[in-house]
């Protein structure tokens, strides 16, 4: 059967990322006997400049009937002041959606390991995954502003962490069993909730083994001992912060992937980095983190292990015979490096 993918290419260097993960998909499709059709729509500032929106409705109508779509970059700072950011239009894709996990994996590549700020040592092994619940908590309620207060009110209810939290085990299951639910219950009513649901869903999963961590103390072993964490799941709030203090661990942005997931809708796959408005259009981007997204789509919505396998082999061989470009420390241009995962296909 066809699969539909939707892309959406967005600003600054996305369009030329975007190509270059079509590339590969095109190249590994026939190993796998993959059949898919690509329909790309505006999205982001593309979108504004071409409809004066960053979600046109054309864009969400063709999102809705995907099998999975691909996201690269959007933004750029000619929208700084703009009335709409394009940032809008990726909230209200997620709302649309119902893209409630975001999912970002960590692995360092070996011929990556000296662009790490941690010693070698400490990030052997490292190979986790953060899941963050992504349409609930504090940056969804109820927000007051005064002259001299403020509040901000964060809301969870049993289904929305029950959800997330199945998530991390039916991902722990495939990988090393084991689950880090991060929360504050020695301080907020919602991480108590949040432990009390982790602890009960527990008891669906007898082969996966649970701890709960406090996200001052997660922070910090984060750090320390990055490679004792298999699956991390956290609430919205916690998650933004400590999927970014993961992502500093690989040394670059340029290798790292991610997908948010819905009930039962399409996926999203994307990129972790921004639109890189000053290097667009040079054709020096790094294209890895797009193809990696490609590789996630592959297993996480169309059970394609195999392409997904070959394409994350073709791009640490790729590395490993020191092909590189400018933001890794290489010369490569952005065409030579998906060439070059291409041919280690």
């Amino acid at each position: 059967m066809t699969k539909k993918i939707v892309t959406l290419a967005g600003d600054g260097i996305g369009p030329e990322i975007m190509a270059a993960g079509l590339e590969v998909l095109a190249a590994v499709a026939p190993k796998i006997k993959f059949d898919y059709t690509v329909e790309a729509k505006h999205f982001g500032g593309a979108a504004i400049d071409a409809a004066g929106h960053p979600l046109p409705e054309k864009t969400l109508t063709a999102a809705k009937a995907a099998d999975a779509i691909l996201l690269a970059a959007i933004g750029g700072p000619q929208y700084n002041d703009a009335a709409i950011r394009p940032e809008q239009g990726l909230l209200a894709l997620r709302q649309e959606l119902g893209l409630f996990a975001n999912i970002r994996p960590v692995q360092i590549f070996e011929a990556l390991k000296h662009l790490s700020p941690l010693k070698p040592e400490i990030i052997e092994g490292v190979d986790f995954v953060v899941v963050r619940e992504l349409t609930g908590g504090i940056y969804f309620g109820e927000h007051t502003l005064k002259e001299r207060s403020a509040r901000d009110v964060n809301d969870y209810s049993y289904e929305e962490i029950e959800r997330i939290i199945k998530i991390a085990f039916e991902m722990a299951r495939g990988r090393g069993k084991k689950v880090t639910s991060v929360d504050k219950q020695n301080v907020l009513a919602t991480s108590k909730l949040w432990r009390i649901v982790a602890d009960d869903v527990a008891k669906s999963y007898p082969d996966v083994i649970l701890e709960h961590a406090l996200v001052d103390s997660l922070a910090m072993k984060m750090i320390t001992n990055p490679s004792d964490f298999d699956v991390i799941v956290t609430e919205n709030l916690f998650g933004d912060i400590l999927s970014d203090e993961s992502s500093v661990l690989p040394g670059t942005l340029g290798v790292m992937p991610s997908a948010s997931h819905s009930d039962n809708g399409p996926s999203l796959y994307e990129p972790i980095h921004g639109s890189a408005p000053d290097i667009a259009g040079l054709g020096i981007a790094n294209p890895i983190s797009m193809i990696l997204s490609v590789a996630m789509m592959l297993r996480e919505s169309f059970n394609e292990t195999a392409g997904a396998q070959y394409i994350e082999n073709a791009v640490n061989k790729t590395l490993l015979e020191g092909v590189l470009t400018k933001d890794l420390g290489g010369t490569a241009s952005l065409s030579e490096m998906t060439a070059a995962i291409i041919a280690n296909l």
